[in-house]
C-alpha cells in the first residue's frame, strides 16, 4: 500500500510536459544583423549628403539610427521630406534597398519624425527583415506613442516571427488608432493562433494549479496522519504506564483477612460467631432478652446489627482491632448471662 502511494505521489510530482500548439501561418527566419554605424559629418551641404548616401547604398551599408534629441532646422526638415519622396518612388518600382537608403537619409536629416522610422519599418517588412522592422517601429513609438503605423509595422513584423499574441495586441491598437484593410487582413490570420496559444496556456496553468493543490492536500493529509499517530502512541504509553502502576500495588487482602481468611473471622468461623453458634449466643433466649424488643437477635443482641459491615470495617482497620471487638462482645454477652 505504501509502495502504491509512493508511486502515485511520484507520478503526481512529475513535470507536466506541454504539447505543441497547432498553428497556422508562415513565419520567417529572424534577421539578427544589428545596424552598422558609419561615420558621417554634420555638414549643411545637401549635395554632399546625397553623394555620401549613394556610396552607402552602393556598398549596402546599414547606417545608425538618428538622434531624436537634436534640433532640426527647416532646411533639414525639407530635405528629409524630399528624401522620403524619393524612397516612396523607389518602393513603387520595387527598389527596396534604394528605398532604405533614401529613408535612412530622411531619418538622419530629421530624427524626430516618427513617420520616417515607421515607413522604413514597413520597407524592412517587405524585405522580410522583421527584427529590423521592430527596431524602427519601437523608435517610432518612442517618439510618438500614438503612431498607428508604428503599431501596425511592429504587429506585422511580430506575426512574421510567430509572436502571435504580441502581434494581435499591436494590430488591435493600430486598428483603434487608424483602421485600414491591411490590418484587418493580418488580424484574420493572427487572431486564431493567438486564441489557440491563450487556450493552451490556460489549460496548462490549470493543470499546474491542480497539481499544486493535490500536493498541498497530500502534505495536509500526511501531517494529519503524523499527528494522529503521535496521539495514538502517547495514549498507548499512558495506558501502559497506568497498568504498570496498578500491578505494582502491595499484595493485599483478596476478599478476606490477612493470612487468607476468606470472608470470616480467625479460626474459620463461616458467617458466625466463635463456637459456631448459629443464630445467637450460648444459652440465648429465643426472641431476645427479657424485655427485649421483638425482632432482635436471639441472645439479646440487637437485631439490626449487620455483622458483615462490622467485618468489613474491621478488615480495613486491621485484624487486631477486630479481635478486640469480638472479645469485647463475647465477654459482654457472658456477663449478661
Amino acid at each position: 500500500m505504501a509502495d502504491l502511494q509512493d508511486a502515485q505521489e511520484e507520478g503526481d510530482d512529475s513535470d507536466i510536459v506541454e504539447s505543441d500548439v497547432e498553428l497556422e501561418g508562415d513565419t520567417v527566419e529572424p534577421d539578427n544583423d544589428p545596424p552598422q554605424k558609419v561615420l558621417f559629418l554634420l555638414l549643411h551641404n545637401s549635395e554632399f549628403w546625397h553623394l555620401m548616401f549613394s556610396v552607402v547604398r552602393k556598398f549596402h551599408f546599414r547606417v545608425q539610427m538618428g538622434d531624436p534629441t537634436v534640433e532640426v532646422s527647416e532646411e533639414n526638415r525639407d530635405a528629409s521630406q524630399m528624401a522620403k519622396g524619393q524612397a516612396m518612388e523607389a518602393i513603387s518600382e520595387g527598389k527596396l534597398e534604394e528605398a532604405i537608403g533614401h529613408l535612412t537619409e530622411a531619418i538622419l536629416l530629421n530624427p524626430t519624425s516618427a513617420i520616417m522610422y515607421a515607413t522604413r519599418a514597413s520597407v524592412y517588412i517587405k524585405m522580410k527583415k522583421p527584427n529590423a522592422a521592430i527596431r524602427d517601429a519601437n523608435a517610432a513609438l518612442e517618439i510618438n506613442p500614438d503612431s498607428a503605423k508604428g503599431y501596425k509595422s511592429r504587429g506585422i513584423a511580430r506575426s512574421m516571427l510567430g509572436q502571435w499574441e504580441e502581434a494581435a495586441k499591436d494590430l488591435h491598437l493600430a486598428s483603434k488608432l487608424d483602421y485600414d484593410e491591411e490590418i484587418s487582413a493580418v488580424l484574420k490570420k493572427v487572431e486564431p493562433n493567438a486564441h489557440r496559444i491563450e487556450e493552451h496556456r490556460r489549460k496548462y496553468e490549470r493543470l499546474r494549479k491542480e497539481k499544486e493543490d493535490k500536493k498541498i492536500e497530500r502534505e495536509r493529509q500526511r501531517r494529519r496522519a503524523q499527528a494522529q499517530a503521535a496521539y495514538e502512541k502517547a495514549k498507548k504509553q499512558e495506558q501502559s504506564s497506568s497498568s504498570r502502576t496498578h500491578e505494582g500495588m502491595p499484595s493485599g487482602f483478596p476478599g478476606g483477612m490477612p493470612e487468607g481468611f476468606p470472608g470470616g473471622m480467625p479460626g474459620g468461623f463461616p458467617g458466625g460467631m466463635p463456637g459456631g453458634f448459629p443464630g445467637g449466643m450460648p444459652g440465648g433466649f429465643p426472641g431476645g432478652m427479657p424485655g427485649g424488643s421483638p425482632g432482635s437477635v436471639p441472645g439479646g443482641m440487637p437485631g439490626n446489627i449487620d455483622y458483615s459491615k462490622i467485618l468489613n470495617v474491621s478488615m480495613r482497620l486491621g485484624f487486631s482491632f477486630k479481635l478486640d471487638i469480638f472479645l469485647h462482645v463475647d465477654s459482654a454477652s457472658k456477663a449478661k448471662c
